[in-house]
């Protein structure tokens, strides 16, 4: 049977430690994956996001992905409040006539 692991949470700093881990050893990122009980996929997303930062790969950086996120949930919270004006703007002029 193959439960799903839950999902986990991990700082900033710690993901520099783990890439850092990487750069300096010789081992793989399924070997550091497997001593540190994560997933290669996250080490290998850790140390691809370290290299755009670093200016080393194309992509966005990691700041460059926060403002995206916060630009689009605040785009998000703009329509919805759009689409509430226009609703009470209908309502109203159905009131007035």
């Amino acid at each position: 049977m193959n439960t799903k692991r839950p999902r986990r949470a991990f700082t900033e700093e710690y993901k520099s430690e783990v890439v850092g881990l990487y750069r300096t050893t010789d081992k793989s990122m399924n070997e550091i994956a497997k001593e540190l009980d994560l997933t290669p996929t996250a080490v290998r997303r850790w140390v691809k996001q370290a290299e755009v930062d670093r200016g080393q790969r194309e992509g966005l950086t990691t700041t460059e992905r926060e403002e995206l996120a916060y630009l689009r949930r605040e785009n998000r919270i703009l329509r919805e409040e759009r689409d509430i004006l226009k609703r009470a703007t209908a309502f109203f002029a159905k009131e007035i006539r």
